[in-house]
């Protein structure tokens, strides 16, 4: 049994949410969204697509969206992030390579490159480094550290296996590979495994989101499961757990339908999470009371990607196809849409335990 309870239609109407008036972003990418990524200082979305472009797209508050920039790579992008200042975009992908669009100048330039696809990238702040280094995980194996005013890495960690996702907050790198590995990474010494561990969870890992204390991570699978993870591990032998998630009962029958857990968000000042799957379905959990605060039924599509902005008042999410069935399954009725939705206290903030 979730420990959340079921996310299915028979759950309270109570925790039902409504997105019927979410709205939908103009103008979006021409194949799957890979990657939704908001700016930590401006409501700027980064959405990077199988079409090989990056789009650049200013929010209002109302929802409605106008694009200002887009950059090319020459394979499908994987993955895009913001730097801090909120001045640049760092991408990667296919081509085995990560670029860095500066919003002054609107020009892009190559600043990392790999053996094969670039799965994951990220801004990191290093210790002594001076200014933030960006850190690429790939499908090569490794993980390489560069900073941008050189052409080549700073540092290279070879990884048990191809990496699948990676997350960061303050000191704290995670990145999980194929085979269930996952790597934690403390940046005071980046260019050695701080502990190697193995998902709590069963089948492939998914996705990684980091906390943003720096002290826990959230892993989801294929599965349709969610883990919570501590670094301490005297913390984790007594506060980490699973749960269930994005399955469906299968009418007439006992059983379930399971779908992958492709995103998790966590909530910038509640710590509150997200999370969105195959199913099309996202919902709002509060994992330190183990309580499902809001879920939403299906918006048409899976969801591939999910993002809070900065102040959490706004909740991004990605429908389009997420590859989970092949390239067969990949057709033109397929929605491809970023959707954005107002996030009320009710939806995200956690209730009072129970005494």
């Amino acid at each position: 049994m979730a420990l959340f309870g079921s996310t299915s239609s028979s759950t309270a109407t109570n925790t039902i949410g409504n997105s019927a008036n979410d709205r939908a972003l103009s103008n979006p990418p021409e194949d799957s969204v890979s990657d939704i990524s908001f700016s930590p200082q401006a409501d700027f979305l980064a959405v990077a697509s199988w079409d090989s472009k990056v789009r650049i797209y200013e929010i209002a508050p109302t929802g409605e969206s106008q694009g200002r920039a887009m950059f090319e790579h020459q394979g499908p992008v994987l993955s895009a992030r913001w730097s801090p200042d909120g001045t640049k975009v760092v991408s990667a992908g296919c081509d085995n390579a990560a670029r860095l669009y500066d919003l002054q100048t609107q020009q892009s330039t190559q600043v990392a490159v790999h053996d094969a696809p670039i799965k994951s990238v990220r801004y990191v702040d290093i210790p002594g480094a001076g200014s933030p280094m960006i850190a690429t995980a790939s499908w090569d194996k490794t993980l390489k550290y560069w900073d941008t005013r050189q052409q080549q890495p700073i540092s290279t960690v070879t990884l048990p296996e191809r990496a699948y996702t990676m997350d960061t907050q303050k000191d704290l790198l995670v990145v999980g590979t194929a085979e269930r590995h996952v790597c934690i990474f403390n940046l005071n010494n980046p260019g050695t495994i701080f502990k190697s561990t193995q998902s709590p969870l069963k089948w492939q890992t998914r996705v990684i989101s980091c906390y943003p204390n720096g002290g826990a991570y959230a892993i989801g699978s294929i599965e349709g499961r969610c883990g919570i993870q501590y670094v301490d591990d005297a913390v984790n032998s007594t506060k980490s757990f699973s749960f269930k998630c994005h399955r469906q009962s299968v009418p007439g029958r006992n059983e379930q339908q399971v779908y992958a857990l492709n995103s998790i968000s966590i909530h910038p000042t509640y710590n509150t999470i997200s999370t969105a799957g195959g199913d099309g379905t996202f919902h709002f959990w509060d994992t330190d009371s183990k309580h499902r605060l809001k879920g939403f039924n299906s918006v048409g599509g899976p969801i591939t990607s999910t993002a809070f902005n900065r102040n959490g008042s706004i909740f991004a999410y990605a429908i389009s196809y997420d590859w989970s069935k092949g390239y067969q399954q990949n057709t033109p009725q397929l929605p491809i849409a970023v959707k954005f939705h107002a996030t009320p206290d009710e939806d995200v903030k956690p209730r009072l335990k129970k005494r």
